[in-house]
């Protein structure tokens, strides 16, 4: 790591270690509890707070909230797996699901992420964020798949680094802190989270979370999706929003290099407002696109029923799982609704029919699948 880089001291230095195999590494300071604001940066605060507000309030007023939740998590579950290298679509995790496997590698992540953040939302009420559900939520990522031999659950007990080209540490653009310096940190990370007189605005704690999570790096692998988990698990926790219905992975995996670079400026010149600004407006942009897409989502969901009006039978249930499941079969629809496997066939086949779904005529029985595609449409990036 090239230290000459880190010019500002006013969120960490880069310190040698010392010794016969010494390396440099960059210590942060502890988060600061009072900071002041450029115009720019104010302005699109109070654009994100706007946005996630409308975004909130059309959360509560779901009579059914799962409608949006479960395509919402599975697209920042993606888009968050993405940003890492994983390979995969949201017809990939979809397609897993309908059929009840596991899948590829890469879709494994998707779900893994899934599950991770299910465990940390199930565990809020008895474990508030902290360095312990951080474990938790890291062993459910890293499950069975890419860096799980690298002590999953576990805080690093070696060096790491970030972006070698060589795969050598002198090389790397970023060393996070050493283990022994991990512990205080995190204290110090907590405290901030559970600050019971915040100085600072919501978002810009959760930017300050988000940066100092993972500037401090603290397990060897899996640091980036876990952090980005926290942002939307602690949006939860603090009250602004009913359910994760906040994907923001879209915004960084569009904006890869900005996202790396405003943190890693924050290391190097202090540049705290260039990230601040970068996080306030993926907030926003996020915020009105869950919006929009949750409108069509009502939309075709009024559409489809419309089209059913008259019959009698369970159709419109199956209309309410298709847009939060908008990959289908027959064994998925009889144990969801609960009904017979033949009933379910019906109701496929009926909206079908309505022109709602598209049979895949390769699968057979009750592992044959339906699309909903207008809804693989709206969901799609």
């Amino acid at each position: 790591m090239d230290a000459t880089k880190f010019v500002s001291p006013k969120w960490g230095r880069a310190v040698s270690t010392g010794g016969t195999y010494a390396y440099v590494r960059f210590v942060p300071t502890t988060i600061p509890r009072a900071l002041t604001f450029e115009p720019a940066t104010i302005n699109l605060l109070s654009e994100a707070d706007a946005a996630l507000g409308r975004l909130s309030g059309a959360g509560r007023l779901l009579l059914n909230p799962h409608l949006l939740l479960t395509p919402f998590v599975r697209r920042e579950a993606l888009a968050s797996s993405r940003i890492e290298g994983t390979q995969a679509s949201l017809s990939d995790v979809f397609e897993a699901e309908a059929r009840g496997v596991s899948g590829s590698l890469d879709v494994r992540e998707v779900t893994n992420y899934v599950a991770a953040l299910d465990h940390g939302l199930a565990r809020l009420g008895a474990l508030p964020i902290s360095g312990r559900l951080a474990r938790e939520m890291h062993r459910v990522l890293l499950r069975g798949v890419r860096g799980g031999e690298r002590t999953p659950g576990e805080f690093r007990t070696s060096q790491n680094w970030i972006g070698s080209s060589d795969g050598r540490i002198e090389s790397a653009i970023y060393v996070p802190p050493t283990p022994d310096e991990i512990p205080s940190l995190l204290v110090d990370w907590e405290r901030f989270v559970h600050d019971a007189q915040p100085q600072l605005p919501l978002l810009i704690r959760t930017a300050l979370l988000h940066y100092q999570f993972e500037t401090i790096h603290p397990f060897l692998d899996g640091n980036g999706r876990l952090g980005r988990l926290l942002i939307v698990l602690y949006l939860v926790e603090r009250g602004a929003l009913p359910t994760p219905l906040l994907p923001l992975s879209p915004y960084f995996e569009r904006n890869r290099s900005s996202y790396y670079d405003c943190l890693q400026g924050v290391r190097e010149r202090g540049d705290i407002q260039a990230w601040l600004r970068f996080f306030l407006r993926g907030v926003a942009t996020q915020a009105r696109d869950a919006i929009t897409r949750s409108d069509g989502l009502l939309n075709l969901r009024e559409r489809y029923r419309l089209s059913l009006q008259g019959s009698r039978s369970r159709a419109p249930e199956v209309i309410d799982l298709l847009l939060a499941t908008p990959i289908l079969t027959s064994r998925q629809v009889s144990q969801r609704l609960p009904m017979s496997t033949q009933g379910a066939l019906n109701l496929l086949r009926q909206l079908t029919a309505a022109g709602i779904l598209r049979e895949d005529s390769s699968g057979r029985g009750s592992l044959a699948r339906w699309y909903a595609d207008e809804v693989l449409e709206l969901l799609a990036d």
